[in-house]
């Protein structure tokens, strides 16, 4: 409405019907200036909003200079209702300015006990303003009951959303600000915070009269006009801002937004659910509907679902009707997602949620400047993802990199910096090359708003990427205390091609290594650490320093490992043969021929892998003599006499032996069934190919009382079902078949070799080996 001087345009946020009642209200009205909701720091960079590279979807990001993480955004799509009033102040060089509370105050704690404004709470504090659908009794469901409506958001868009403006432009506005004014004479919603919001926008107001403008239009939330109407006394308004606290210093910049990031899904506090489906609203010329649908089919014919024309047009009758049947003015997005589904989709929710995902929400992703401020670090980042060609997408892709090539190798590396500074732009993932190697690395990449946030973080510790995960890596070695996070931290050092970072973070380990004594601590950390090795090859890094430190741990663990195993309980013992098996592996890549020395680095490995064996070996002599404390639990005897086993340093005849003993009637049954879960883990084989051990385990099985039973059988069910499932099948045929222990029966004796129909089979199989001529078209006869 207008005041006067001042027209008050009462907005609902991210809303396309109220987006074009504001163009058409500042079309009407031809204001001389524009006021805005919005933190008032935002001054300094709303010009940007001219640049032809600011593309919404965008957000204003503030954040308190000395604690990045107090951060706060002001998101703005193209059909957001501020946005369309900044596009109209920059197109006719008008001056606009944001009226609300500055950000510093937000990231400040309020002494008042009424004005909960913690701005620890950053996300909520976009939410700020954000219109009367997010206050504790949501006055639009109040209107909507009174109006005879039992659905809040349905009765906004029938009123609001679908409606085109009129021949005054500025009547919707009246009636909205009327409505609120009864909503708030009855005392609802009105905070503390409010009131100091609300006492601020009022100066501003007061401000741009001062400086001469004589047509003012204020973009607000609806929720706040009638507080602007009936503007207090100057004295009131400064009463009320002298018990705000001191303000922190802010800087502000625009930053790139995702239309899935406005949805109400992400916890954002104005959002929206369906900024895809407003988007369409706002944009398309003509009826939206029989557009959006055909945008409809065109996904899910991408997606090879059978959708022509004429489901086209009987999705656009259904939804007209829908709309009709129920009442509403146009058909709306419940009415459209239901012509989806039924026409479309052919009832298939599945195909339903495709939609909803790409259309109804969708991926937009804004664009910034490069005039745009921003902190050195998101400069160098910028820069390094233009000569990289990694450009930031809010779609997930995937992305397979050789590490040979040396752009793929800077992206590895760079994707690697990015994850130890916080920035989970790329997440490791499978790779869609079948492929082992490991010159081989496959990422899942999905950029976030918030990475802005990470990044202003980040900038404490350097001004470009590499200077920043070096200066990390190494602030983050000191201070931890843990020997297999250090590992881990070499190995994300060798992967992001840290090399100024290693000497420092490999004196902070080896400093941990030489005082940890615990051997699980030592087991775990040497995996990553052999791990690290395997990269030196592809990525040309350094290896003679972490080749000793992975040796040293490696021997510490031999001979550690069998004395550390005693007296363990069913949950440590289950976690020490995860760490046993990681050791083996490492073991074996770390001194895979036993050769004494590791020709790459020169490290005198002398038989590790023989001292590994020998650990094993003395690990699976120590049965428990007087009680379970006095011995290795069974699960680790097993597993130990397996490992030699399949390395061939046990012959199955000695393992059928250690089985027949452990199987016997002097050691206890849950002993035993741990054993035997410890040797069957990784594969159950061996089972069919030495009948033996199968027998021993079934005669075993036979002899268990029904008491003890009972007790094991959770053990022996999780063994067997860890085995694969053709081995589980011929086993249970094997049991069913009769007597175990003997030999597979041999083959039946077949007829005598008839050599004239073995001759003709000859050519065939010599080209299906490759080893013979080709078959001719045309053969003669059946002896080719």
């Amino acid at each position: 409405m207008t005041n006067g001087e001042v027209a008050l345009l009462g907005i609902r946020h991210h809303g396309p019907g109220s987006a074009r009642a504001v163009a058409a209200a500042l079309a009407q009205w031809r204001p001389d200036a524009v006021l805005i909701e919005g933190p008032a720091e935002a001054d300094a960079v709303v010009h940007l909003a001219a640049e032809k590279d600011l593309v919404p979807p965008v957000a204003l990001l503030a954040h308190a200079v000395d604690d990045p993480a107090k951060a706060a955004f002001w998101p703005y799509a193209e059909f957001s209702p501020e946005w369309v009033a900044i596009r109209h102040a920059v197109d006719h060089d008008l001056p606009v300015r944001f009226i609300d509370l500055p950000a510093g105050y937000g990231f400040a704690p309020f002494t008042d006990a009424d004005a909960d404004a913690d701005a620890d709470d950053a996300d909520d504090h976009a939410a700020d303003g954000a219109g009367p659908d997010e206050l504790p009794t949501d006055p639009l469901a109040l209107l909507a009951e009174a109006a005879g409506h039992d659905d809040p958001e349905r009765w906004w868009e029938d009123v609001v959303e679908h409606r085109a403006p009129g021949a005054d432009a500025l009547a919707p506005f009246a009636a909205v600000a009327e409505a609120m004014g009864a909503l708030r004479a009855e005392g609802l919603g009105e905070s503390r915070r409010d009131q100091l919001r609300e006492a601020h926008m009022r100066q501003q107001i007061r401000a741009a009269r001062r400086a001469g403008h004589r047509r003012i239009a204020v973009v607000c939330g609806a929720f706040h006009v009638p507080a602007l109407e009936t503007m207090p006394t100057v004295a009131h308004d400064r009463a009320l801002l002298a018990g705000l606290p001191k303000k922190v210093r802010v800087d502000i910049t625009w930053i790139p937004w995702t239309h899935r990031r406005l949805s109400q899904a992400t916890g954002y506090g104005a959002g929206v659910q369906s900024p895809g489906w407003y988007h369409h609203l706002f944009t398309a010329v003509g009826d939206p509907v029989p557009r959006w649908l055909t945008r409809a089919a065109e996904l899910l014919r991408a997606e090879d679902h059978p959708v022509s024309s004429a489901h086209v047009i009987e999705a656009v009758r259904l939804a007209e009707t829908l709309a009709v049947l129920r009442g509403r003015p146009l058909a709306g997005l419940t009415e459209t997602l239901d012509a989806v589904r039924a026409v479309l989709c052919e009832g298939s929710d599945v195909a339903l949620e495709l939609v909803r995902e790409r259309l109804v929400v969708g991926d937009a992703l804004g664009e910034v400047p490069d005039a745009a401020p921003a902190v050195p670090l998101q400069r160098d980042l910028a820069r390094l993802q233009r000569s990289l060609r990694l450009k930031p997408a809010a779609a997930p892709r995937d992305l397979d990199l050789d590490l040979r090539k040396d752009t793929d190798a800077a992206r590895s590396r760079l994707l690697h910096r990015l994850r130890l500074l916080g920035v989970e732009w790329g997440v490791p993932a499978r790779s869609s090359v079948n492929s082992t190697g490991t010159f081989r690395e496959s990422w899942r990449l999905c950029w976030q708003p918030e990475f802005a946030v990470r990044i202003a973080e980040a900038a404490q510790w350097g001004t470009t990427v590499e200077e920043a995960a070096v200066n990390k890596a190494v602030g983050t070695a000191r201070a931890a205390v843990e020997l297999a996070e250090l590992t881990g931290l070499v190995e994300t050092c060798l992967l992001a091609g840290l090399s100024g970072a290693l000497p420092a973070v490999m004196r902070v380990l080896a400093d941990c290594a030489a005082l940890d004594t615990d051997v699980a601590h030592l087991a775990g950390a040497l995996p990553a650490l052999v791990r690290a090795l395997r990269y030196g090859d592809v990525r040309g890094t350094e290896r003679g320093a972490l080749a000793g430190a992975a040796a040293g741990l490696a021997e510490r663990v031999c001979v550690g490992l069998p004395p550390a195993c005693v007296g363990l309980d069913a949950e440590s013992a289950a976690a020490m043969r995860a760490r046993i098996d990681e050791v083996h592996g490492a073991i074996a890549l770390l001194d895979p021929a036993a050769s004494g020395t590791d020709t790459d680095t020169g490290t005198d490995t002398g038989g590790l892998a023989e001292r590994w064996a020998a650990a094993l070996r003395s690990l699976a002599r120590r049965e428990p003599t007087a009680g379970p404390a006095t011995g290795a639990p069974g699960l680790l005897r097993g597993r130990a006499v397996r490992l030699l086993l399949d390395d061939g340093r046990l012959d199955s005849e000695e393992a059928g032996r250690r089985l027949r003993l452990v199987l016997s009637v002097a050691n206890s049954p849950a002993d035993a069934a741990g054993w035997v879960e410890g040797f069957l883990t990784g594969g159950g084989a061996l089972l069919l190919h030495d009948p033996r051990l199968l027998a021993l385990l079934d005669e075993w099985l036979g002899g268990v009382s029904g008491e003890v039973f009972t007790d094991v059988l959770p053990l022996l069910r999780r063994t067997f079902a860890g085995l694969e499932a053709g081995v589980r099948t011929t086993i249970g045929g094997r049991v069913a078949a009769g007597p175990l222990g003997a030999a597979p029966a041999a083959p039946e004796a077949v007829g005598e070799l008839d050599p004239d129909r073995a001759d003709a089979a000859v050519p065939v199989l010599a080209v299906l080996l490759g080893v013979g001529p080709k078959i001719p078209r045309q053969r003669a006869g059946r002896n080719t």
